[in-house]
């Protein structure tokens, strides 16, 4: 499990400005052994007055694979959701990589990355 701060940024919805203070992360779990991952999960966790006034419109949680050599094998681009929330996540089943490399949780809001935490999966 991993977290990575998100900055502060503004967006536009539908007209109106939308702000998202400090205090929000992307957080980033994966279970299982070696190559094979049983399960993932990777949300956003906000603490203090982020909690309250942070809100999440057109977003969308991709999960990201590269080898060793950093080389993008696989993107499962998730679905993006366009009604405005406070808690974005998103789940993925069992798999099992094709190499060791690197698995990262990408947060997209309004279509702009806001935010990536990677875990390095070794032998």
């Amino acid at each position: 499990m991993g977290s990575t701060a998100i900055g502060t940024f503004t967006y536009e919805v539908r007209g109106a400005a939308v702000k998202v203070p400090v205090g929000c992360f992307l957080t980033h779990r994966i279970d299982g052994s070696g190559r094979r991952v049983s399960g993932r999960l990777a949300g956003v966790d906000c603490v203090g007055a982020a909690a309250t006034f942070s809100r999440f419109c057109n977003w969308r949680i991709d999960f990201a694979y590269a080898d060793t050599n950093g080389r993008a094998y696989r993107t499962a681009r998730g679905a993006t959701h366009a009604e405005c929330g406070g808690a974005p996540l998103r789940r993925a089943g069992a798999r099992t990589l094709p190499s060791y490399g690197k698995a990262c949780a990408k947060l997209f809001v309004n279509g702009k990355l806001r935010a990536t935490q990677c875990h390095c999966i070794t032998e």
